[in-house]
């Protein structure tokens, strides 16, 4: 083992722990606080659920890799790891969709803003959000079964992705493939479109206030939620829309941990440094 592969092992083990506590501790601050207890929250809380199980399933697989090169995998694991990978990030497209439409709310229907987002509206629309998504992705994943795999079994990659089991497989994949354009619609792309119409609304009813403070508060409200959005779809475009040709498999693989490991690792310091209240509590805290 290099000591090249020491330092990597060392720095996503860092980030393992790291993101499991920093998540946790948002999920805690959530639930016992009572200041926290509003839907942008309790959305807060089920993103940093979802990243703890993204990062879970990556990683330990990932240090492994890194300690044992050519460390086997067998093929159900591979298949549940392809699934929760899936099931988790469409979850957040979904997700980070109903946050936008919490905001919009917010800042754009002030008055109606606590008759519309009840907590019996915000537990229906997470509870839609997995089981839609987990049921789709379930979908995909039986037909990918149904493929016949009698080639080559090396995955140079640190996880089973969709593009390389396709290319493992030495059955026809063109339904499968098919398949998988036709369900990036609903959980890509029309979440991605809400989520510009719903900021478009934003700034149109924020640049109409008055005041500068104003303003500057209002765009307060959203500037962690808009991060997390441009670094979450800017990796997504990245890894999946640039074609495979362009990208060396280096930069590809560097990607890939930004993706599965640095985005689960930003999120609650985005949200914890930019948000007053949470500050305000982990002070006191301390």
């Amino acid at each position: 083992m290099t000591r090249y592969n020491y330092l990597l092992f060392t720095l996503v083990l860092i980030l393992y722990i790291v993101t499991i506590c920093g998540n946790f501790m948002i999920i805690m601050l959530v639930y016992y606080s009572k200041t926290l207890h509003s839907p942008m929250y309790f959305f807060l809380s089920q993103l940093s659920i979802s990243d703890i199980i993204l990062i879970t399933d990556i990683a330990p697989n990932m240090l492994n890799i890194i300690l044992h090169e050519r460390t086997p995998i067998s093929f159900p694991g591979c298949i549940t790891q392809f699934y929760i990978f899936g099931s988790i990030e469409g979850f957040e497209c979904f997700l980070l969709t109903v946050m936008s439409y919490d905001r919009y709310v917010a800042i754009c229907s002030p008055l109606h803003y606590v008759s519309i987002m009840k907590p019996t509206l915000c537990n229906q629309l997470v509870y839609v959000s997995w089981l839609l998504n987990c049921f789709m992705i379930f979908i995909l994943t039986l037909d990918i079964c149904q493929l016949e795999f009698c080639g080559s079994n090396i995955i140079d990659y640190f996880y089973c992705d969709f593009n390389l089991l396709m290319e493992l497989s030495c059955s026809d994949t063109f339904r499968v493939q098919m398949e998988a354009t036709l369900l990036c619609f609903p959980v890509i792309v029309l979440p991605f479109l809400v989520i510009v119409v719903s900021y478009t609304c934003i700034i149109l009813t924020t640049l109409k206030i008055p005041s500068f403070s104003g303003r500057l508060k209002s765009f307060s409200t959203c500037s962690s939620h808009l991060t997390v959005v441009f670094i979450f779809y800017g990796t997504l475009i990245i890894m999946y829309l640039i074609p495979k040709g362009e990208q060396s498999q280096t930069i590809s693989k560097m990607m890939s941990m930004l993706y599965t490991v640095l985005t689960p690792f930003l999120n609650p310091f985005i949200y914890s440094l930019r948000n007053k209240q949470i500050k305000d509590i982990l002070k006191n805290i301390v």
